[in-house]
């Protein structure tokens, strides 16, 4: 009887998913269509590449044209005048490193680009086989310091920044670092210096005259150290060995 009762119930049960089936395959269906709708009303926004970079515009350095210009040695340089007279900034030459210290030699040089000569392309000059820091003083000049003594024992030297005359051939770069002694000056002069430790050492004027004040006003307050101080400084001035102040030079 139970077996009965439960095959009924199985029957009723198929016979209901029967009829609901083709009502779901209905509604899938119309799902379907608005959603297809809704896609071709709303279009979506393409979706970016993964792993693909945007292309940059940025030319590099080395590939960007240079602006044609006037380089600035041309406006150091003569126009129209002989090749073999043009300065050593105006010329390329060749350095021959096997030449002898001291011994003439020959350079084969050339004019520079844009710059405008009589005579062959190639030329030659004569000169002598040394290095520019090898020059003596009077072919360069170097900066002055004034920030050194020059009074001082040892002398000092401070570091300058040579550069060869312009009418001068040499080796090797043109400009080059040199220790120079010191020898600046401040504007004093040793014959005044003499003078007033002569006729007002005992009153400091010599030492107030060169800067050192220190020991102006222990000269004055002591009267010249009972004029054994003003016989010193007559003597250290006379020779040179008392300057001013700041460590310059007499004049």
């Amino acid at each position: 009887m139970a077996a009965l009762v439960a095959a009924r119930a199985v029957r009723g049960l198929c016979r209901v998913l029967l009829f609901l089936s083709p009502l779901c395959v209905l509604s899938g269906r119309a799902s379907l269509n608005s959603y297809s709708q809704a896609q071709l009303s709303h279009p979506q926004a393409p979706r970016p590449e993964v792993g693909v970079l945007p292309r940059s515009t940025h030319v590099p350095a080395s590939k960007v044209p240079e602006a044609t210009g006037t380089p600035p040695y041309v406006n150091l340089c003569p126009s129209n005048g002989s090749c073999g007279r043009l300065p050593p900034d105006c010329v390329s030459c060749k350095t021959n490193n096997s030449c002898i210290y001291g011994k003439p030699v020959i350079l084969e040089c050339q004019a520079k680009l844009q710059v405008h000569c009589i005579g062959p392309e190639t030329f030659a000059i004569n000169t002598t086989c040394q290095f520019c820091w090898q020059l003596p003083p009077s072919d360069y000049t170097c900066s002055n310091a004034t920030n050194c003594k020059t009074v001082s024992c040892p002398r000092e030297r401070y570091r300058a920044n040579c550069t060869v005359k312009d009418h001068i051939h040499c080796l090797g770069n043109r400009t080059f670092p040199k220790m120079l002694y010191c020898n600046w000056t401040g504007g004093y002069k040793w014959s005044t210096a003499l003078a007033l430790s002569i006729t007002l050492g005992g009153f400091g004027a010599d030492r107030f005259y060169l800067g050192q004040w220190r020991e102006g006003l222990g000269k004055l307050f002591s009267f010249g150290g009972l004029g054994i101080w003003t016989l010193i400084d007559v003597l250290l001035i006379g020779v040179g060995y008392v300057g001013p102040a700041d460590g310059s030079l007499y004049i």
